[in-house]
């Protein structure tokens, strides 16, 4: 996992819109998910999902690493111990991005509320743009995005199509301590995440950025 100091990093972060922060190169993006320890560890160990992972239920994703540490409490919330980082295929986290339905109504994106609700219902992806966070947990003017998945999109997700599962709660547990002392804080090496899809994109409201560069 490349790290990079968060205070020089995140100088080179939009302060504001909807945009996707992430570690990605030309053919594969992380994701971030917390789980209790029997069903984190048993993917890492496994390299795919199972065990007492439900696949009945749906299950979120997110891109954006101090994201999933503002949702898990740095790895402290009772059920989300252990923090994982999924390697998945770009061309299936756009496909997941080109089929999401906001998981609210949004009338500037749809007209009609009963077609957005029966869209939601029978969709495999539903998408929640929330504020992002700071590393104390102080809310930012940029927006986060996570996915939720189901159904066979959730299948191909967790048991064939994963590159990789690594369990860095070690890594989690060491950086907490600085979750207010930025200066010494190290993260993730994110940039912003452009999908190679522009249906994607326009699928979930992306904002344009000048600093975005597609490895």
């Amino acid at each position: 996992m490349k790290l990079a100091p968060y205070t020089e990093i995140q100088t080179d972060w939009p302060a504001s819109g909807r945009h996707i922060l992430a570690s990605h190169d030309a053919e594969t993006i992380v994701v971030y998910q917390a789980y209790r320890p029997e069903i984190g560890r048993h993917a890492a160990k496994n390299q795919r999902f199972g065990g007492e992972f439900s696949f009945g239920r749906m299950s979120w994703i997110k891109p954006n690493f101090l994201w999933m540490m503002y949702r898990s409490g740095w790895g402290t919330k009772e059920g989300q111990e252990v923090t994982l980082a999924i390697t998945i295929p770009r061309s299936l986290f756009d496909e997941i991005l080109a089929v999401a339905v906001p998981s609210a109504f949004d009338a500037s994106r749809d007209r009609d509320p009963d077609n957005w609700k029966g869209a939601l219902d029978s969709s495999e992806v539903r998408l929640q743009w929330d504020p992002d966070h700071a590393p104390d947990g102080s809310p930012l003017q940029r927006r986060a995005v996570q996915l939720g998945l189901r159904g066979e999109i959730l299948r191909r997700y967790a048991e064939r199509e994963v590159i990789r599962i690594a369990d860095i709660s070690d890594f989690v547990a060491e950086q907490r301590e600085f979750q207010r002392d930025p200066a010494k804080l190290m993260v993730p090496a994110e940039t912003i995440y452009r999908p190679q899809r522009e249906d994607a994109a326009e699928n979930i409201g992306l904002e344009s950025w000048e600093a975005t560069s597609l490895p």
